[in-house]
């Protein structure tokens, strides 16, 4: 994995994202095909750039709810 394949990565996660209020990442991960590693990363690197928004599931405490910020 290199900087190129995070960044690929992360596009595919935030359109993904794009596509719906929020996901949890096991939907992200069912959605977009990425493996852990790989999801994980691109969340990452969009946390680092402030487009998402990373909660723990109220219904779920293993899993995370990820949404875009406001200003997509």
């Amino acid at each position: 994995m290199n900087i190129e394949t995070i960044g690929t990565d992360a596009g595919t996660v935030w359109t993904a994202l794009n596509t719906a209020e929020a996901l949890g990442v096991k939907q992200l991960k069912k959605i977009t095909k990425l493996k852990d590693k790989e999801i994980f990363a691109a969340l990452g690197w969009l946390a680092r750039e402030g487009k998402i928004n990373i909660d723990v599931d109220p219904d779920d405490e293993k899993d995370y709810i990820v949404s875009l910020t406001q200003d997509r």
